[in-house]
């Protein structure tokens, strides 16, 4: 299993941008303006989008990529899996014909480009080999993250939340976990407005991280703008012996098939 990270950060700038991570050449894991660092042939590959939540930061680039390879699409969709209530936001307030064209609906029902699927948290997909669970989190709006196994090997990724007994509950439920990314939206000066908004700080995600059996190499993602070194020296200080690395667009991991004696 390969992983790309697209885009991984609180907001944009001049080389950064917002959460996409490609899974092998086929899955999207949100779809935010990290995505349009894809080539048109890369997005033509893109056969399902598996979104956290509905913020514009993680479903940005949805409209504009299914706009962009619209003739590769007819008769042969992308298929968005999300809770409902995410799907519900998409259909009502992007793909509305106001804001943007009701690609579900074109260019006509039977041949439309998306498909959108709902998802309930706690399920999970087959995708050629990959198994693709939804596991329920703690944010502002309905949102979830995803664990996805492939060949023995595991991957996890948080969305957007602050502390959530569900998300370590779910992880733990698994023999081995390689691969975490997890937020750190915040600094710790700022742990009152990452409660309020429901993200992590590294005082937060320390305490919560003591919960999970697993010790993953852990990247660190949706890091706020221009405080990236101050909440990643935070995150050493408060998780020593952890394998921590500030995640950057751009960046790959690779999980090799797990041999059975290990």
């Amino acid at each position: 299993m390969r992983i790309r990270v697209l885009g991984c950060s609180g907001g944009i700038y001049q080389g950064a941008a917002t959460t996409s991570f490609l899974i092998d050449d086929d899955i999207l894991i949100d779809a935010g303006s990290g995505a349009a660092e894809l080539t048109l042939e890369q997005m033509r590959a893109v056969r399902h989008i598996f979104l956290t939540h509905a913020h514009l930061d993680h479903i940005v680039s949805i409209p504009l990529l299914a706009d962009s390879v619209f003739g590769h699409l007819v008769g042969n969709p992308i298929i968005v899996h999300a809770q409902q209530e995410t799907l519900d936001v998409l259909q009502a307030h992007i793909f509305n014909s106001q804001i943007w064209p009701d690609f579900t609906a074109l260019p006509d029902r039977s041949r439309a480009v998306l498909r959108l699927e709902a998802m309930p948290p706690g399920s999970r997909t087959e995708i050629h080999g990959r198994s693709i669970e939804m596991i329920a989190v703690n944010h502002v709006v309905p949102g979830v993250g995803y664990r996805v196994e492939s060949t023995g090997r595991s991957f996890a990724f948080s969305g957007d939340t602050t502390s959530s007994e569900n998300l370590w509950a779910a992880l733990n439920s698994h023999d081995d976990l390689d691969l975490l990314f997890i937020e750190s939206a915040y600094a710790n000066r700022d742990i009152g407005l990452a409660r309020s908004a429901c993200h992590y700080c590294p005082q937060l995600l320390s305490e919560d991280l003591a919960r999970l059996k697993h010790r993953p190499q852990v990247g660190i993602t949706h890091l706020h703008p221009g405080e990236e070194a101050a909440i990643m020296n935070e995150c050493r200080e408060a998780l020593p012996g952890w394998d921590l690395r500030q995640l950057k667009s751009g960046d790959v991991f690779v999980l090799e098939r797990k041999d059975n004696n290990e």
